[in-house]
């Protein structure tokens, strides 16, 4: 039976009116809590960005009398309240606002105005005991050198008294696995051990307690008898290794002057670069040693054993150096960290200076922190929600993982091998293996100049291109016929030209960049992280090395690490901002930046080079959060009247959307 068109339409046409007053309604409602959604973000934003403007200089703009009282204040509620200390923090709170008129306070002494002067025109006069903890750093370092390199030498021997020495698939990847053990130990466990130590210990003991564990493993090594035993000890070498990594840069890094923060943490490269050479001189020093009646032989175990020396002389020094200043002040130890300062520094009032601009950033740190919207309990969480964390993660860890697939490691492993494999016989490979040590070392103390000056970026992007070619000529080298002199010759000179800048440019880059770039209550676990993917990835590099040259051939080998240095080149002009002679604490400007802002710069940058534009200028967080600002601002300030506009727009926009919807399902 037919229907009535109109008796049908017209429900119909009510509840779909009733439908769009609902909609409408909801829409309304969507509409206004989104509103107050954007607003409520809006304020939120603005006051973070407020908070991050006030790290370039928290003490901007305060006169010379409310900086006097603040430092007063500081003083009274640390504790530090004799007339002396009081009176340098009323001076060295004026000083850190306004560093550059120092002259013209008249209540500073004669001397500290010359020490004053001395920081900018001799950076490198320091009290003793700055270079004191250089030194341990230094020696730290050495144990790390020793450890890597002293088994280059040592496989030549026990790879065959394991029975793990001939170039079968099994017996490569053996190989391969026992002498990469410390480093995969660093990357699942040992690195990440770095921030409960450094919390229960501090970063002097956290280097205290892993030199001990390193030096109970390198014993070890030198009483195995199996590839497996020795695979045990050169593992839990691994729980030393990790700590000491991580936490050396970081101390060094912390009691360090800005202008020398980059020479003194390079540090670590250059005396990493010394215990490897070391490690190639112990290695030839016993090598004529008879067996006296020792199974599986004797030299071999006295240089597994001799990188347990500079471990015991850590040990015995550690804590005659101070701890770290900034590692009190996240314990709320003022006092002490008053005290480690002025051991550190010449006068009172250079160490009140520091140490009161030191808290005000990090007070306006944990503001910004704050107001980031993300809890401070997740901090690994924070490495990747946080964009100034997540930029430093993605450029310090990229960085570490090149500094093993540039491949030096290949050549500071098996090297001795590489030199046996080109034709030197044992003797000759391990002395030629001692030449490259020595290479690595001298060509890194030029780095203690040019980190500073020539700058960490620019290092890394000069250095990468060579490295590139160096490889490639090593590894077609190979193709030389053996029987001539060139052959040996090509290959060797490869090898020490890849050295030369490996040196100064990612060898000590990586560890400097990784250390100062993260804030301070997250710094021990992003250092983890870097340190764990540099370990982590020198594991793979130390397993695989065996079987890929064997598969590869040297050629293959040498050429695979070659193109990941154009990479690095590629990574680093694109992803990896400038940080030398900033505070720890201001390159939160540096790394607050849009990743896409960073990569224009790269690109603007490369063409500038060519000529083909204008030299760019970094990208800054100050002024992207001025630029973000300047349009909340704006926003903020519409009248009554456009915000009533705009959700009226809104509102017609969603009901017509939604009318047209009813209509078409009408029809």
């Amino acid at each position: 039976m037919a229907s009535n068109p109109t008796n049908t339409a017209a429900p119909t046409g009510g509840l779909d009116e009733k439908k769009r007053s609902t909609s409408s309604g909801f829409a309304s409602g969507t509409a206004y809590a989104e509103h107050d959604d954007r607003a409520s973000t809006l304020n939120s934003e603005k006051a973070r960005l407020e908070a991050s403007k006030k790290l370039a200089n928290p003490l901007a703009g305060l006169s010379p009398q409310r900086l006097e009282a603040m430092g007063e204040e500081y003083a009274q509620m640390a504790g530090l309240t004799s007339e002396e200390d009081i009176r340098a923090f009323r001076l060295g709170a004026r000083i850190a606002g306004d560093e550059n008129n120092y002259d013209l306070i008249p209540e500073l002494t004669e001397r500290e105005k010359e020490v004053l002067v001395r920081e900018t025109t001799h950076k490198w006069s320091n009290p003793p005991m700055l270079y004191w903890v250089v030194v341990i750093c230094s020696l730290c370092a050495a144990v790390q050198g020793m450890d890597e390199t002293v088994v280059n030498g040592a496989q030549l021997f026990y790879k065959d008294k394991f029975g793990i020495g001939t170039d079968s698939q099994r017996d490569t990847w053996l190989l391969g696995l026992v002498n990469s053990a410390p480093y995969l130990c660093c990357a699942i466990l040992g690195c990440w051990l770095t921030e409960p130590m450094n919390r229960i210990f501090g970063r002097r003991g956290t280097i205290f307690v892993s030199c001990i564990i390193s030096a109970a493993a390198c014993f070890h090594q030198a009483f195995t008898n199996t590839w497996w035993h020795m695979f045990i000890a050169r593992f839990y070498l691994g729980l030393g290794i990790g700590p000491k990594s991580a936490t050396t840069p970081i101390f060094a890094a912390e009691c360090s002057p800005p202008k020398l923060r980059g020479a003194l943490v390079m540090q670590w490269q250059m005396w990493t670069a010394f215990g490897i050479m070391v490690g190639y001189i112990a290695d030839l020093a016993f090598y004529f040693v008879p067996d006296h009646g020792i199974g599986l032989g004797l030299n071999w175990r006295l240089m597994m054993g001799s990188a347990m020396i500079p471990a015991v002389i850590v040990v015995c020094l550690a804590f005659l150096c101070p701890e770290s200043p900034r590692w009190y002040l996240s314990k709320g130890r003022h006092q002490d960290a008053f005290g480690a300062l002025c051991r550190l520094r010449f006068e009172k009032v250079q160490a009140a200076r520091d140490l009161f601009y030191t808290y005000t950033l990090l007070e306006a740190e944990k503001q910004a922190q704050a107001m980031s919207g993300v809890k401070k309990g997740n901090r690994f969480k924070e490495l990747f929600t946080v964009r100034r964390n997540r930029n430093a993660a993605i450029a310090s860890s990229g960085l570490m993982f090149m500094q093993q697939f540039c491949g030096v490691n290949i050549i500071a492993y098996y090297s001795s091998a590489v030199f046996r494999d080109a034709g030197f016989s044992d003797v000759s490979a391990l002395a030629a293996s001692l030449g490259f040590g020595v290479v690595n070392w001298l060509f890194a103390i030029p780095a203690m100049y040019t980190i500073d000056t020539f700058g960490r970026r620019n290092l890394l992007l000069t250095t990468f291109p060579l490295m590139s070619l160096f490889l490639f000529f090593t590894g077609f080298s190979f193709w030389i016929p053996e029987d001539s002199k060139a052959h040996v010759g090509c290959i060797a000179l490869g090898i020490y030209l890849f050295g030369m800048v490996y040196s100064p440019g990612e060898g000590p880059v990586p560890f400097t960049y990784s250390a100062e770039a993260y804030p301070l209550y997250i710094r021990p676990i992003g250092m983890s992280l870097a340190t764990a993917t540099t370990w982590f990835f020198n594991f793979v590099l130390s397993i695989t090395w065996p079987s890929m040259v064997t598969a590869f051939k040297p050629q293959g080998a040498f050429g695979w690490y070659a193109g990941w240095n154009i990479i690095g080149f590629l990574f680093t002009l694109f992803l990896v901002p400038e940080t030398k002679e900033k505070t720890l604490e201001e390159l939160d400007h540096v790394f607050d930046v849009p990743v896409r802002k960073l990569v224009r710069y790269g690109a603007d940058q490369s063409l500038s080079f060519f000529g083909k534009g204008m030299k760019p200028t970094a990208p800054s967080a100050l002024h992207g959060d001025a630029e973000r600002m300047d349009e909340m601002v704006g926003e903020q300030q519409l009248g009554e009247g456009e915000r009533e506009k705009r959700w009226s727009k809104e509102r017609e926009r969603e009901g017509g959307i939604m009318g047209r919807g009813d209509a078409a399902g009408r029809v």
